[in-house]
């Protein structure tokens, strides 16, 4: 069967057990037209580039899917109707990433440790650049 990734972005509004029952239903979808859903991750609230349909945020969930096409057009025809989901893409992938996908990647890193930067000094500044004096040609001869 064809390997795909579906992405959802659900309103903002939204409690988290809402989201995860969007999530729930997808798979369900999926699994009664003969597919199933490999990996499920929850992105979190994430601003928007661009408000859509009146909000700034939304929840955002990926979905990796292992599905027949009439399966996924059926989800995606489901999706449409939802009034809680603001926009949705799906596409056809050749294989699965494994682990993480890079957004939970991205979400570790930026929790890391804060305090390590490196021969920067306390202040921030860049320490691999030689100080430059700023004299008047006057001065100089």
């Amino acid at each position: 069967m064809p390997l795909y990734e579906h992405v959802f972005l659900a309103r903002q509004d939204l409690a988290q057990a809402q989201v995860d029952a969007l999530a729930e239903n997808a798979t369900k979808i999926l699994t009664d037209n003969g597919g199933k859903v490999v990996k499920t991750e929850t992105w979190g609230l994430r601003s928007l580039a661009y408000r859509i349909a009146k909000n700034r945020k939304a929840h955002y969930v990926a979905l990796d899917v292992d599905a027949p096409p009439a399966a996924i057009a059926e989800l995606e025809r489901q999706t449409n109707i939802n009034e809680d989901v603001i926009r949705f893409l799906t596409i056809r992938v050749d294989e699965h990433e494994n682990g993480p996908s890079a957004m939970m990647r991205r979400q570790e890193r930026d929790r890391g440790d804060r305090g390590d930067r490196g021969d920067r000094g306390d202040r921030g500044g860049r320490g691999d650049r030689p100080e430059r004096s700023f004299r008047r040609e006057e001065e100089v001869e």
